[in-house]
């Protein structure tokens, strides 16, 4: 009986930190969405090495680097609008990966952000987004009572 409830307690200490490392990737996403640098600047780890991978562009490498990229990106008024899609996380210890796609306008990407623990606060180290030849798959449905696809 012990074993059974300490296996939910730390199901329910997983759940709870992936849904933490999910806030500050929508955190991301939220400040990537309304260009706001400020915001975007507070999600990246000060203490770990930061790259980033944008679509078609050579790697950044360094806070500098990530943030003047961030910079060119967001000050753009021509960039067009982003959203993230069905977003999964796993957790390592203090490193969280989290795989998601992004919607951009009529196309998709897929992508991977790994966040670290610093300050008590998920941070991202990294971000990586490449072309989808085709649109996500639609999420699988989830099976129980009272449960039903409805499109």
């Amino acid at each position: 009986m012990l074993l059974a409830a300490e296996r939910r307690g730390k199901a329910m200490r997983q759940s709870a930190k992936q849904e933490a490392v999910l806030a500050a990737n929508e955190a991301f996403y939220g400040a990537f969405a309304r260009r706001d640098l400020a915001a975007m600047d507070r999600l990246w780890a000060r203490s770990a090495e930061v790259t980033c991978l944008h679509p078609g562009w050579d790697p950044c490498r360094g806070r500098d680097a990530v943030m003047a990229s961030w910079a060119g990106i967001l000050g753009n008024a021509e960039a067009p609008n982003i959203r993230c899609l069905r977003s999964q996380a796993a957790i390592y210890g203090d490193v969280a990966a989290v795989v998601c796609y992004e919607a951009i306008e009529e196309s998709y990407l897929i992508a991977t952000n790994l966040f670290v623990r610093e300050g008590g606060a998920w941070k991202l180290v990294h971000h990586q987004a490449g072309p989808l030849a085709a649109e996500p798959p639609e999420p699988e449905a989830k099976s129980g009572p009272g449960q039903r696809r409805l499109h």
